[in-house]
Parts: C-alpha cells; structure tokens; sequence
C-alpha cells in the first residue's frame, strides 16, 4: 500500500480550520495541504473525509501520505537534479486510487523522498525511459522543457506486417467518437495536429512483423499507437488498438486472461519501447539509452 494513513493530534487547535491546521501541525506545505483536502485524502478520527474550511474537533485527524515502497528497481543514470529509471512493462508510473498497489513513483519516492517527481509520463505497458525530478527547482525547469517538448524521444516497436521505408504519418489525433473504450484515441482530419516519424529496421518474414524506430514530433495520447494502427501496422501486444472492443474492454477490466490475450494481440505485452532520450540542462547535453533488451 503506497499511502498510509497518519494520525496528528489536534491538543489545544480545536476550532481552528483544517488547512490552517495541517499547515501549522505537520510537515505539509499551503500547496501540499490543498492538494490532499482536493483529492479527500483527510480524515477526522471517525474516518470521515474532512474538506476545506471545516474546523477541527475532536482528539486526531488523520492524513493519507504517499509512502514509496521499492521492489528493487533503481535507476539507470542520475545527477544531483534528476535521475532516469528504466521502467519496464506493466508498471503504472502513479497511482491512480489509495488501493494501487505499486508504481514507479514508489520507487522515486523511495530513492528521492517526497520532493521528488516524474517529469512526464508513459503508458503502463510501454516499457522504457522515464525522466524524474528530484527537487521542485528541477521539477519546474524539466517538466517546462516536456511541456515545450526541448528534447529529442523516440521509441521502438514490433509492428504487424512489413514497412519498407521510413514514412511521417501526420494524420490529426481526437478523442475516439464511436467507441465504448473511454481511453481510446483515433485520427481525425478534425483532430489535434500530430506527427510521427517511423523507420523500418528489421523485417522478420516468418511472424509478418517489422521491428520499427518511432520518433513522435507531437505528444498526444496514445499517438504511436493510434498512427501505426491507421496505416495497417498495429503495434503487435496492443490490447485497444486494432482488435475487437470486446476484447478492449475485457482488459480495462483486468478480466482478459494471458493466455486470452496472446491469442487476441499477438503477445502477452505492447511491443512498444522508450529507448533513447536526449535533452539540455544547465548548458549539459545528456543522451540516454535504455538497457533494457527489448528484442
């Protein structure tokens, strides 16, 4: 369990607001403290959620606090500023509920402690490199340089059938209209502009299957994938893309066996890799790969 809940004793603060009390009586800040009223993750000593502006009575309140746990995944390389983890697949990179078991931000948590955090993310099935701050200066600094996409990304992907050269699909990206699947995107002349670089690599002709090198120029959700699927090439393992929603929805539900599955996609896995990322910071150029043997 990433967050635990912590009791901080009210003693001679009754009748004072909540967030002048969180602020005063534990070691959370303004922002911090707002962020968890938001998101009811404060709780008077009946365990009922506490919002902004109520006064606190009682002996205790309790607060849910994010508390990394690590399964043994360290980073690959690390300054005094940041660090890259090399996440593999199946790993959320934040939890979406106070249930979620694990994610890579245990592990940066863990490492880092509480100031640290990613600067983007990535699916859970992409495996790959994840750029991490540690301290709100790099925090601010790196997710700027994210937001106005100052880097070079690009990935690697097993694909259906054979690409013979390299080719930019720059078809525009929305949300899809006619699909039960709330996640799925789809590429629309109405969409948002997008463009991907893909370049063939390697073509195995006895699985059908080429193995590609996709650079996104834009960062929509799901772009590669929704862009190799538009032109015929799904991404071998996708279990949205280019199959029956049926199937879609039985792994938005954590219902699709693995053995269901490999039959479905074509693999137990997206085939889909973070593996080289290149950016500047404080007048250093870094380049990183990923170690992982994605092959």
């Amino acid at each position: 369990m990433p967050f635990v809940l912590k009791k901080f004793a009210i003693e001679n603060n009754h009748g004072i607001k909540i967030q002048q009390f969180l602020i005063n009586n534990t070691p959370l800040n303004i922002s911090n403290s707002q962020k968890l009223l938001a998101k009811g993750r404060v709780f008077d000593q009946n365990n009922k959620v506490l919002q902004n502006g109520q006064k606190v009575q009682g002996e205790f309140i309790q607060v849910a606090l994010f508390q990394g746990q690590t399964r043994g995944l360290k980073p690959i390389f690390q300054t005094d500023d940041f660090a890259i983890f090399d996440k593999p697949s199946g790993v959320m990179v934040h939890p979406t509920s106070r249930t979620t078991s694990y994610t890579l931000l245990d592990e940066i948590r863990y490492h880092f402690g509480d100031t640290a955090n990613l600067a983007h993310r990535i699916d859970q099935e992409t495996s790959g490199l994840v750029l991490v701050t540690k301290h709100r200066y790099s925090d601010i600094i790196l997710k700027e340089m994210f937001e106005n996409r100052m880097y070079d990304k690009n990935y690697l992907a097993i694909v259906e059938g054979k690409i013979e050269k390299s080719l930019e699909i720059g078809a525009g990206i929305k949300k899809a209209t006619n699909s039960k699947i709330g996640v799925k995107m789809e590429t629309s002349e109405n969409g948002k502009t997008s463009f991907t670089m893909i370049k063939p690599i390697q073509y195995n002709k006895e699985k059908d299957q080429t193995l590609v090198e996709a650079t996104p120029h834009t960062g929509r959700q799901h772009q590669i994938r929704v862009h190799l699927e538009s032109i015929g090439h799904r991404i071998v393992g996708d279990p949205i893309y280019g199959v029956d929603e049926d199937i879609a929805d039985q792994y938005l539900l954590k219902k699709l066996s693995t053995e269901h599955r490999i039959v479905a996609t074509g693999d137990k896995r997206l085939l889909l890799h973070a593996n080289y990322l290149s950016f500047t910071y404080k007048g250093i150029k870094y380049k990183i790969y990923s170690k992982q043997n994605f092959i």
